[in-house]
């Protein structure tokens, strides 16, 4: 049951049809007393309130009420509803505890879709599987190892988000892992079979943002000689997952922020409005609320996409899984490198675990990866691993190889990259496979540390 509170009869008229067109029982109510009255006794599962309760009134009416629901029930799905073009009051409302917000005139399709995914996720609270193999018989998460109950937890709340359309925050440190969990949650959810579009925002400049996230038609700027279509036109249907989003200039972030409100965006170079539906899961390992507070990332913008937020714990919060991940690697590293009697000592393995890895598992399949190319043994023991890096804490992020002396991250990393360009002959697919990176970010990484190579084909 859905409560719409609204003092305008045309809008609760409205609202009524089309939630009722959709399959859902509806009630009414025109004034903050009867709308408190109508949850405490008919318990609706979800209220569509006009914060613009009184034309004689600047929203502290609907704000009143929110507070007072709020208080009442801590967990009832709100969605919010203004009339003003500015989104200050929605935002506000968004502190208090409501779940989204939509403005008039609404779009239909993005009302039903805001509900029907609220009451999903409400629905959802319950259904909690505790241990890895419940989880692994409800969903795929072939490439996620582990079984730390922080990553547990994860787990169970990606496999009750999926089914929704929920728009989804990652957060956590370089390394954790954040594209393997957008991916998990677009494989089990209903667009599984649908585009999975991946873009890094931190490697889109301000002055392609529209053409690279929109498209382009051709002769809308210089050197567009072709029509191009965007992210979110190829993600159409599917899944588009926004990477490093906290990279994204202001004047982008406005632009990202209408496509995400109203599903609506323009071709650059064409005024025609074009209409996308596409699930929306970003990540980021920048602290968001704290560029709130510096004016560097808008409000809105945050509220718009982290209807529920995931954070993956560091790997040196999990240690325990650090021998399931080695294994994991080594495994595949056998069947690459064609060396099936490949395993780890148990005391290179204890010793695993106690490195402190700032790089997460990103930085341990490297150094798994690497002491597999140098070495020719069998059996990895400690020596071998230690033989690559000694990752004693130093100042400036500074550590140590044996012979090199004390040399940056940034110089480790494209010495990895020069070596693993070097193993794989150029071949940019299989060195970014074996760096556990994309290929765009391989590129950009070929770009950052200007290293010159001539790339082979695939």
């Amino acid at each position: 049951m859905i409560l719409i509170v609204d003092d305008d009869i045309a809008v609760r008229t409205s609202l009524t049809l089309l939630l009722k067109g959709a399959g859902n029982e509806v009630i009414t109510a025109s004034s903050a007393a009867q709308a408190f009255e109508l949850v405490q006794v008919q318990k609706p599962e979800l209220v569509i309130l006009d914060l613009n309760f009184s034309i004689e009134t600047s929203g502290d009416e609907g704000m009143s009420l929110l507070k007072q629901l709020r208080v009442y029930d801590s967990v009832l799905p709100i969605i919010l509803i203004t009339g003003w073009a500015s989104i200050d009051l929605a935002v506000k409302g968004m502190k208090l505890g409501a779940n989204d917000f939509i403005h008039k005139p609404w779009n239909n399709d993005y009302v039903l879709q805001a509900v029907g995914t609220l009451l999903q996720l409400n629905g959802h609270k319950k259904s909690t599987a505790k241990t890895r193999r419940e989880l692994d018989k409800k969903y795929q998460f072939k490439q996620i190892i582990g079984e730390d109950p922080s990553l547990l937890n994860i787990l169970g709340i990606i496999g009750r988000v999926a089914a929704t359309n929920a728009s989804v925050l990652i957060t956590g440190e370089s390394g954790t892992g954040k594209e393997l969990i957008a991916e998990a949650i677009h494989e089990n959810s209903t667009r599984g079979g649908k585009p999975f579009v991946k873009v890094n925002l931190g490697g889109i400049s301000t002055s392609l943002f529209e053409s690279e996230m929109f498209g382009h038609v051709r002769g809308a700027f210089t050197d567009a000689r072709f029509d191009r279509m965007g992210r979110f036109e190829m993600a159409n249907k599917g899944t588009i997952f926004l990477d490093e989003i906290g990279d994204l200039e202001a004047s982008s972030q406005v632009k990202l922020l209408r496509v995400l409100q109203d599903r609506t965006y323009e071709v650059l170079g064409n005024s025609r409005t074009k209409m996308v539906d596409t699930r929306v899961v970003c990540a980021t390992n920048k602290n968001l609320n704290e560029m709130v507070q510096m004016d560097t990332f808008r409000e809105d913008l945050l509220y718009r996409i982290n209807l529920v937020t995931i954070h993956l714990p560091a790997l040196r919060e999990r240690k325990d899984d650090i021998p399931l991940l080695v294994n994991f690697f080594i495994n595949n590293l056998k069947e690459i490198y064609g060396r099936p009697q490949l395993t780890v000592a148990p005391a290179a393995m204890r010793w695993l675990q106690q490195l402190p890895l700032p790089g997460n598992i990103r930085q341990l399949k490297n150094l798994v990866e690497r002491t597999v190319l140098i070495s020719d043994k069998n059996e990895l023991t400690t020596d071998d691993f230690q033989g690559q890096v000694n990752l004693s804490p130093l100042k400036n992020n500074e550590i140590k190889l044996p012979g090199v002396g004390s040399i940056t991250l940034d110089q480790m990393e494209a010495e990895m990259v020069k070596q693993a360009m070097n193993f794989h002959k150029n071949r940019i697919t299989k060195a970014a496979a074996s760096l556990g990176i994309t290929r765009n970010a391989l590129y950009r990484r070929l770009e950052k540390y200007q290293i010159p190579f001539n790339e082979t084909e695939d």
